[in-house]
């Protein structure tokens, strides 16, 4: 066996994607993320009977997932608290006796389940814990460091930061600048292959996490860095003010999804208003980049018909007299003529 923090036996794809008793989109968005953005590593998908969303993958058994080739499950399913339940517990334990490794990005780590990690000793299997913070990391310092930067930030939680800044890097890419996503979410930390989940960190080394992720670079590249929660959401907005201090972001493009009426789990809280959100997001960047910017809002429209998505873009990027696009259903090219106009790269 191996786990995370040790030397460890290989793992990756292929994937099986475990959905396990998901009820909502939002609780699967970490398989999700990974079908839609490294699709050439996803076998299937293993979901138990009462599961009621799905990724439009071939449902896959674990024993025929290991003998189809899949390499490793990943736990793409999530509650709140990142709990690991009695039957998700079992199905780990299953995987790892089917032959497979097990990944998992939840904030009950699967190296602290005894069961689990006899488990995974007794069958030579890995685990692998992305929201596990590795030592080391250091107190930030706000120094001013060379390259650009560009940070994603949101109204809410789950409104596309991760979606738009993996969009942008693969439109700059495409354009043949040097462009890096840098990962601060186990979701992105799965599809990146590195990063530093920042939920995971303790709050005085937010700052200095974002620094590690993001060092100084020279070459004339962009970093596109992962915002997480919102600096409205009551839960969240710590960890939203500690990666827009440590990114020094000389851009900000801002996330929201038009139809949210309230910050998500939080009833009482109302989503904010966006130029109130944004300006907020640009004072708390002042701090360590008196020169930041805004560059553009990404809007999730997806529960939205696609001429309604589209009048809103217009009306928002009006109001702000910035491009909006929704990085899915739209892409993200008018965001990016607009951040290499600003910078001249």
């Amino acid at each position: 066996m191996s786990v995370q923090g040790e030397p460890a036996a290989p793992w990756g794809p292929p994937y099986l994607l475990y959905l396990g008793s998901a009820t909502d989109d939002l609780a699967i968005k970490t398989a999700r993320g990974l079908a839609y953005w490294r699709p050439q590593w996803c076998l299937g998908q293993h979901r138990r009977a009462d599961c009621a969303v799905t990724l439009g993958l071939p449902d896959i058994e674990l024993a025929q997932g290991r003998n189809e080739g899949a390499q490793t499950m990943v736990i793409g399913a999530a509650n709140a608290g990142g709990v690991m339940g009695p039957e998700m517990v079992a199905d780990a334990i299953a995987a790892l006796e089917a032959g497979l490794h097990v990944v998992s990005g939840l904030h009950h780590k699967l190296r602290d389940h005894p069961d689990i990690v006899a488990a995974a000793r007794v069958h030579g299997r890995t685990l692998f814990d992305a929201r596990a913070a590795q030592p080391g990391t250091p107190v930030g310092t706000g120094k001013p460091r060379a390259g650009r930067r560009l940070l994603t930030v949101g109204t809410d939680c789950s409104v596309g930061k991760m979606y738009t800044a993996l969009a942008l890097e693969r439109s700059l890419r495409q354009r043949g600048h040097r462009a890096d996503f840098r990962a601060t979410g186990q979701t992105g930390i799965l599809i990146a292959g590195a990063g530093i989940p920042v939920d995971a960190v303790v709050a005085d080394f937010i700052s200095g996490a974002a620094e590690v992720i993001s060092p100084a670079r020279d070459d004339g590249g962009w970093d596109l860095i992962e915002g997480q929660g919102s600096l409205f959401h009551p839960s969240y907005a710590g960890v939203s003010l500690g990666l827009l201090h440590g990114s020094q972001p000389d851009a900000l493009v801002l996330c929201h999804e038009p139809t949210r009426r309230h910050m998500r789990g939080l009833a009482d809280y109302p989503i904010p208003d966006l130029m109130a959100c944004m300006e907020a997001n640009l004072t708390a960047a002042r701090l360590t980049n008196p020169a930041v910017k805004p560059v553009g809002i990404a809007l999730n429209t997806s529960n939205l018909p696609a001429h309604e998505a589209q009048a809103i873009c217009e009306r928002v990027g009006a109001l702000f007299g910035l491009p909006c696009q929704d990085p899915v259903a739209m892409g993200v090219e008018a965001i990016t003529d607009h951040l290499i106009a600003s910078f001249e790269i």
